[in-house]
């Protein structure tokens, strides 16, 4: 199902992503405190779909092999693009995104080979990958803010050491996906 509300929630997530990079372009007539509450906005609603559309196509029973595909596409692209975007800002280190960005490749290219080899299960999600994404979810609007937030809480400080968290967890999830997949590697490569 292309068009199912659940699947045009993830392709609105997808729609998003170019209003995230392309608010900080130089040619634009905002302030950069403007242009970072509207990318923090539109990457919170975007943060937001993402649980909803999982839950409104369990709820609506729309569940479908591509909204399944498409809904980490959506999250990865998201997640990627945003990393970039503060590495371009100066708001998060290189070494982040090559670790945030490299883990996104390296664990898609695993699962596909997984499915392939008939071993899908021996890589699927687990809490690991889910408490990763949900530290990245609140480090990047964080950085994305880069001010006060409530004339309390300093969300570059908090994004900053938030996003060397979500690095350290997205290492050690690759390690666990790796090696729950390794006792299948091992079976079928001679």
């Amino acid at each position: 199902m292309f068009f199912n509300t659940p699947t045009l929630m993830t392709w609105g997530r997808i729609a998003a992503i170019p209003l995230i990079v392309g608010v900080y372009f130089d040619d634009l007539p905002l302030a950069m405190a403007s242009r970072d509450l509207i990318a923090t906005c539109v990457f919170v609603l975007s943060a937001i779909t993402d649980w909803l559309d999982g839950y409104l196509a369990r709820k609506l029973n729309q569940v479908s092999s591509f909204g399944a595909f498409l809904d980490p596409v959506a999250d990865k692209i998201l997640v990627c693009a945003s990393v970039l975007v503060l590495v371009h800002l100066g708001r998060a280190d290189v070494f982040v995104g090559l670790i945030i960005i490299g883990r996104e490749i390296a664990i898609s290219a695993l699962r596909e080979w997984m499915a392939q080899i008939g071993a899908a299960k021996s890589v699927a999600v687990h809490m690991v990958g889910k408490l990763k994404t949900v530290v990245q979810m609140v480090a990047i609007p964080f950085l994305l803010f880069n001010g006060t937030l409530f004339g309390v809480i300093n969300t570059h400080q908090w994004g900053a050491w938030l996003i060397w968290i979500a690095a350290v967890m997205t290492v050690w999830s690759m390690v666990y996906y790796l090696r729950k997949a390794l006792p299948e590697i091992r079976a079928r490569v001679k």
